[in-house]
């Protein structure tokens, strides 16, 4: 029996899908790892205490990629996260530069309590 789809869009096999490519740095990753492993285990109080240090990070990581976008102030059970979409969306535009990316990022982990 032969195939009775329509030639064009649609036929045939399907195409793999891309495969995903993180443009974060390794070392920088893996900063970040520990950074959302630490923030992960402070108490509210002390997780509210360092909250202006990620957030000027993430502020100032934003500013490249969006200059005239503010960054929600969304809390400190968000902030995490927003500083892991800000290093990716820095990283994927060209915006950072690996190691000194790693080292702003270990300097946070560092002064977080």
């Amino acid at each position: 029996m032969t195939d009775a789809r329509p030639a064009g869009a649609g036929a045939g096999e399907p195409a793999p899908a891309p495969p995903s490519v993180d443009p974060v740095p390794e070392a920088a990753r893996g900063e970040l790892e520990r950074i959302r492993r630490r923030w992960s285990e402070l108490p509210l109080a002390r997780a509210e205490a360092a909250a202006p240090a990620v957030r000027e990070v993430v502020e100032a990581l934003a500013a490249r990629t969006a200059p005239d976008t503010p960054v929600p102030d969304l809390g400190p059970a968000a902030l995490v996260d927003q500083l892991a979409v800000v290093v990716w969306d820095a990283c994927a535009t060209g915006a950072v530069d690996g190691p000194a990316l790693t080292e702003q990022l270990t300097a946070l982990r560092r002064a977080l309590p």
